[in-house]
């Protein structure tokens, strides 16, 4: 890993996992990257997760957090999908 990236750790659940096809993913980001950019790059790779944004909730190192939250070397990052059902 380059000294210059942010290595962030990702969990998925629910229908976001199923439609990974996993429920983990790490991450390298460039200092300074937020959990919208996390998102952008994992949809990158994951094409079936671009369509899946809206609703989402985010939670870094088990705290909900803004799309707009920094990230840092070492963060847990967890999107979370709207809650649906009866």
């Amino acid at each position: 890993m380059a000294r210059w990236l942010v290595r962030v750790h990702v969990r998925l659940f629910a229908s976001l996992r199923e439609a990974a096809g996993r429920s983990e993913a790490e991450l390298e980001l460039p200092p300074g990257a937020t959990a919208e950019d996390a998102w952008r790059s994992l949809a990158g790779e994951v094409p079936a997760l671009a369509a899946r944004r809206t609703g989402l909730a985010a939670a870094v190192n088990r705290r909900y957090a803004p799309f707009s939250a920094a990230l840092a070397d070492g963060d847990e990052l967890v999107f979370i999908p709207p809650v649906s059902g009866g």
